[in-house]
């Protein structure tokens, strides 16, 4: 049952992920990197972004452990204080947005133009009318999370984005512009409400429960819990957002062009790093807990457990990395190049990608370190890691740094001054038994080598073009593109027993 559940998460998570994708490619097709692209695109993503930000990952790291020592009926008593307590507070932020829209839109889209001023304070009251179902989404998916539920979990998303594409689908086809704003505002309200009805379908049993007396008395986890674990899930998510915002100041377009550009990374962010890290975190978990028992012999484990996470993270990580050195424009015309999205826009997504692509590697190396440092209790230093990185793209925006490729290389390094924090958090000892330096040399050194190559080679001009007008000279980078991860993957293989390891462990 473990097994299936695990597939069927998997598969419901990449689905996710796909429809994710064609969200941006329907945007694209419908906006291009316009303004109106620059507007949508905080409209669609503000109400989760806020709810992931200041509860949904919160949610996770407090309540599942709350719950796994209460019985069902204090379960749901303390849900329903929760769920009143989050109405409230996304209420009255709902207010301020509608209060505070110019403000808000200066902050945000700074770079919109005077004649889309009132397109973007609609847009922020669109964002607030739906923040209270974010917020109140949050906390199901948390439950569901906590009762099993993977189809009611990862198929929510799949509702929301459903409803979205089919929304920049309609627009798009209508060429409506500016006056899509509405339209869009009213798709938005209809995914997230449909989002709950059907978290609510799927959590139906567990209100058929009475409460029992003493449920009513169920106390809430203090509140300095709640605030590192908001720091912990919420900055992570801030980041790649400040870089957005910062981004919008170099005018209209610049701000989707950098959301196209981030989409680039973030794919294989999510879909392989990020989960080997999450498919791990059990093992490191129970290798951990065994450590007091066994002795060396739960050391050898615990090691054995994070070498095999992080030589098959960074691997992943650096063959992702050659293919979007290799091929980003061809991928960019690929996912973006449809409908009003042309082909100098598309070039310079593929430019800020390929220098995103380096961000991947640090990245790697901190999702690792992040998931020990969870299995050892010592968030603390998570949050130090991403404050210091957020702190540095902060600095870089103050100094005016505000270019898209400019930005991309404060995030790689703030990921990198984050992992470098993470994993001193953990000691030197730990350091030199769990980082096996040289099963990680072999895919860098063929990364590097892939790179020099690209650099050497140089551009092929008209390779980033509408997808269109996709032709023999897109398909063979993007065939070279799959072959460049192949043979990263292919020398981490050869290069030793660490990644063969790490495949079958």
């Amino acid at each position: 049952m473990f097994l299936k559940a695990g597939l069927l998460s998997l598969m419901l998570l990449l689905a996710s992920r796909v429809l994710g994708v064609l969200r941006e490619t329907a945007l694209a097709a419908a906006f291009g990197n316009s303004g109106m692209a620059d507007v949508v695109i905080v409209m669609l993503t503000l109400p989760d972004w806020l709810a992931g930000v200041l509860v949904s990952g919160a949610l996770a790291y407090v309540l599942l452990p709350h719950w796994a020592k209460q019985p069902v009926s204090q379960q749901n008593a303390t849900q329903h204080r929760v769920a009143r307590r989050l109405l409230l507070g996304a209420l009255v932020l709902a207010a301020v947005m509608c209060i505070a829209q110019v403000p808000l839109v200066a902050l945000l889209v700074p770079g919109v133009s005077p004649a889309l001023q009132g397109v973007a304070r609609q847009a922020m009251v669109w964002s607030a009318l739906a923040l209270p179902a974010a917020m109140l989404a949050g906390l199901w998916a948390t439950r569901l999370q906590h009762e099993r539920d993977f189809v009611g979990l990862y198929s929510a998303n799949l509702v929301v984005n459903a409803v979205l594409i089919a929304a920049l689908a309609l627009v798009g086809w209508q060429g409506v512009g500016a006056a899509a704003g509405p339209t869009l505002g009213v798709f938005l309200l209809a995914a997230v409400a449909l989002r709950l009805l059907w978290q609510g379908w799927r959590l139906r049993n567990l209100r058929r429960r009475s409460l029992s007396p003493e449920s009513a008395v169920a106390a809430l986890p203090d509140w300095r819990i709640w605030l590192w674990a908001a720091l912990g899930a919420g900055l992570p998510l801030t980041l790649p957002f400040v870089a957005r915002t910062f981004a919008s100041g170099a005018g209209e377009g610049a701000l989707a062009t950098f959301n196209y550009a981030w989409k680039l990374v973030e794919l294989p962010l999510v879909l392989a790093i990020q989960l080997v890290a999450s498919l791990a975190f059990p093992a490191i978990a129970h290798a951990h807990a065994r450590q007091a028992d066994l002795g060396d012999l739960g050391m050898d484990a615990m090691a054995t457990a994070v070498r095999n996470a992080l030589v098959l993270a960074w691997t992943l990580a650096c063959a992702a990395a050659a293919a979007l050195l290799v091929g980003a424009p061809a991928i960019a015309s690929l996912l973006f190049g449809w409908g009003r999205m042309q082909a100098p826009a598309l070039a310079q997504i593929a430019t800020w990608g390929g220098a995103g692509a380096w961000g991947l590697l640090p990245q790697a190396l901190l999702a690792v370190a992040l998931t020990v440092l969870a299995t050892v209790g010592r968030m603390r230093f998570a949050v130090l890691a991403y404050a210091l990185a957020l702190a540095l793209l902060l600095a870089v925006g103050a100094w005016g740094l505000t270019a898209g490729h400019a930005l991309m290389w404060a995030l790689n390094a703030g990921f990198l001054m984050a992992a470098l924090v993470a994993w001193a958090a953990l000691g030197a000892s730990a350091v030199r038994r769990w980082v096996p330096v040289r099963a990680l040399l072999a895919p860098l050194a063929a990364l590097l080598a892939l790179a020099t190559l690209a650099q050497w080679l140089g551009p092929i001009d008209g390779l980033a073009a509408s997808a269109g007008t996709i032709g023999l000279k897109q398909v063979v980078a993007l065939v070279w593109c799959a072959l460049s991860a192949i043979f990263v993957v292919a020398i981490g293989w050869l290069a030793g027993p660490g990644l063969r390891q790490a495949l079958r462990s």
